[in-house]
């Protein structure tokens, strides 16, 4: 063999180490998965003591995982929620407030907000979102989630309750509850495209976690890193399941709901196995608010905390939080103060990405927590309203297991027994602030007003309050920005009569979807990949 020959060799086997070890370095990078659940309440998942509901594989996660027991929403409402998970930062300071985005909605989350996708994509990262998005659509879909950093979005903009809706059950049962008829049918999102109108509710979840999937799998074969963001469209009212989950539980329409929810889940763990990533993939499993109280036995239920859902109780804002990484986070149960908003920076810290540098962030790191359950992450949690307003600041401050109510209210209408939960519970300040041990009252029924530890914790957490207020910037309200009737997402822009024909057929969606390939490869559910340069409240 000449000299040539023989450095021809060489070279090829140096390439190929060099090659196989950036493989080896990709992978080194955790996989991220948020599974995000919609109007979900601290006491619906069995693992969180519920008697009926079914959900074998959020048991299953929640028994290889570990479960907080403090864990908390940003917001008792949707939108809100969802600007904090994503820039570890309360939504205030966002402009996401008060109350959600609508379909006429002219603003969204504002463009120089940082997501975690944007954190993650200079690391090489994949990004998508499948579900639920609910920041926004604005002109031309300029607050799509294509513009925050997601490479890939297939879903739906916002809550199904904000369309017209007649079916929600396979076949053709009702869908219970009342939705807004005047406004133009549901679309489902390809990237920047609506492939789908009206959303059909009885398949929606089998398209949902297809595309789950197949994110997973596109990723798997390209050996690159990814974050997926699965925001389901359950369990938020109207409920809806298709054939395999209708009258499949005890629990009746919410729990068949509730269970095909959970086979999502389990559809998402089951693609990790199959394409060998399970060990190298973090998952969080979360809900955005507390249940719809409402929508009584349809609403959720809270388990043994106070109110539910557009409150600042307990009920309104801790939620269901499970964290799953094999290997790497300890199964069993933490009782450590954590919130929705340290996982951006929990997520940094993991991947070895860089915090944004031009913003303040109010998320901490809990990595001590996940890999050592004793650890604290945080001392105190703030609590603002679905009709936050700068003239009242926040509603309640948490301080270690004491929490101060400076002003509550209720939200909704409902049969509920506690009359505090109702609309007809007016704001009501507080002087002094009623006082709950949330360690032995995770209820909220005994003020410690007449406590001699009262004066002691309320100065205390009077003086962060005052700290806290003077650090906080309200950004200028993007939901009270004006409406448009125009903005309606339409798939037939300039159709007549507006927004009524808005719909397209089976072949419109069969055209703008392709052959459903990706890539190369061709599978029954697969849907369409969209490039890297593609780039109110219910009552």
């Amino acid at each position: 063999m000449d000299s040539k020959s023989t450095l021809f060799i060489l070279l090829s086997c140096i390439s190929y180490v060099m090659i196989e070890n950036g493989y080896a370095h990709a992978q080194e990078k955790p996989n991220i998965i948020f599974l995000y659940a919609d109007d979900l309440g601290y006491g619906d998942l069995q693992s969180y003591g519920h008697p009926t509901s079914s959900t074998p594989n959020l048991n299953r996660l929640a028994s290889e995982g570990l479960r907080f027991t403090q864990f908390y929403a940003s917001a008792p409402v949707c939108s809100p929620s969802r600007a904090a998970i994503l820039t570890g930062r309360y939504h205030i300071r966002s402009g996401v407030y008060p109350g959600v985005f609508d379909p006429l909605s002219s603003g969204g989350l504002p463009h120089n907000e940082t997501t975690i996708a944007e954190v993650l994509q200079p690391l090489g990262y994949r990004t998508g979102i499948v579900g639920k998005w609910h920041l926004g659509v604005g002109e031309a879909g300029t607050y799509l989630p294509t513009s925050q950093g997601f490479q890939y979005y297939y879903g739906m903009p916002y809550s199904h309750d904000y369309c017209p809706c007649l079916v929600c059950f396979y076949p053709n049962s009702s869908c219970y509850d009342d939705c807004r008829t005047q406004m133009s049918s549901c679309p489902i999102y390809n990237g920047t495209t609506i492939v789908e109108q009206p959303a059909n509710l009885t398949s929606i979840a089998k398209r949902l976690t297809a595309a789950a999937k197949e994110f997973i799998r596109e990723s798997a074969s390209s050996a690159t890193p990814f974050f997926l963001y699965y925001a389901f469209l359950h369990t938020h009212h109207p409920q809806f399941a298709g054939e395999a989950f209708r009258n499949s539980t005890a629990r009746g329409t919410f729990g068949d709901s509730l269970a095909e929810m959970d086979w999502g889940v389990g559809q998402v763990l089951q693609q990790l196995e199959e394409s060998g990533l399970t060990s190298n993939t973090f998952i969080f499993f979360t809900s955005d608010n507390g249940p719809s109280l409402m929508r009584e036995v349809r609403g959720g239920n809270a388990g043994l905390l106070k109110c539910g859902k557009g409150t600042t109780y307990e009920g309104g804002m801790r939620v269901p939080g499970i964290a799953h990484w094999p290997g790497r986070i300890s199964p069993g149960r933490t009782m450590q103060l954590t919130a929705q908003i340290d996982l951006l920076p929990t997520v940094a810290k993991l991947a070895g990405a860089k915090l944004p540098s031009n913003v303040t962030l109010d998320g901490v790191d809990m990595s001590p927590v996940l890999f050592n359950s004793s650890e604290s992450a945080r001392e105190s949690y703030s609590y603002y309203p679905e009709n936050a307003n700068p003239k009242f600041g926040m509603y309640a401050l948490r301080w270690k297991q004491y929490k101060a109510h400076f002003y509550t209210q209720g939200w909704g209408k409902s049969r509920v027994s506690d009359r505090d939960c109702v609309a007809t519970a007016k704001r009501t300040q507080h002087v002094p602030p009623l006082l709950y041990d949330l360690h032995q009252d995770a209820s909220e029924q005994y003020n410690l007003v007449n406590s001699t530890i009262y004066p002691g914790v309320i100065a205390e957490i009077t003086k962060l309050k005052a700290e806290l207020d003077a650090g906080m910037v309200w950004a200028q309200s993007q939901t009270r920005k004006p409406e448009d009737e125009n903005l309606e997402p339409c798939c037939n822009p300039g159709c007549t009569p507006f927004p009524q024909c808005c719909h397209c057929s089976s072949s419109h969606r069969d055209q703008a979807q392709g052959d459903h390939t990706l890539h190369g490869h061709t599978h029954d559910e697969h849907l369409h990949w969209i490039p890297e340069s593609d780039g109110v409240d219910h009552r």
